[in-house]
């Protein structure tokens, strides 16, 4: 019985170093964050957290059908936006619902400089990923992949 345990117990440890490196393999060391940690001097986390908060943004300025369309192109990014920091804009919710659209983007703007400051980097760095991330999705999904971000973005 304890023989059967210990086995047991090692195909579990075995499974889940399977699943880390697995993670680390296909989910974040995409050539995203290869790109964003050579070009900014950033860790790999924040590569992963920024890149993921930017999309995460995006996201929720797009529609299902468009955010379907990025997601198929760049399947990466689904495990970046789990990478990124929890943000609150909180009283922003006001100010943007009183400032239209316009409002949307000082509310995006607010959610990543809260995103990237939780990732030890300053609000400077949003303005050095975007190019990059749009960059990277111009490379591997088109123009078209690459606009659809930038107006979800800009």
């Amino acid at each position: 019985m304890l023989k059967r345990l210990k086995m047991i117990c090692s195909l579990l440890v075995f499974a889940v170093v399977g699943v880390l490196i697995g993670n680390s393999a296909y989910g974040f060391d995409s050539d995203l964050v290869g790109l964003l940690t050579k070009s900014l001097d950033v860790t790999q986390e924040q590569a992963q957290g920024g890149s993921g908060a930017i999309f995460k943004e995006a996201s929720k300025n797009m529609s299902a059908a468009d955010f379907a369309t990025v997601t198929d192109a760049l399947p990466e990014i689904t495990s970046l936006m789990k990478a990124a920091p929890a943000v609150d804009t909180g009283a922003m919710g006001g100010l943007t619902s009183t400032l239209g659209k316009a409002g949307g983007s000082v509310s995006s703007l607010a959610g990543l400089t809260s995103a990237f400051s939780k990732l030890g980097m300053g609000s400077e760095m949003v303005q050095q990923f975007m190019p990059l991330v749009l960059e990277y999705a111009q490379s591997k999904g088109g123009e078209s992949v690459a606009n659809l971000l930038k107006s979800a973005l800009l």
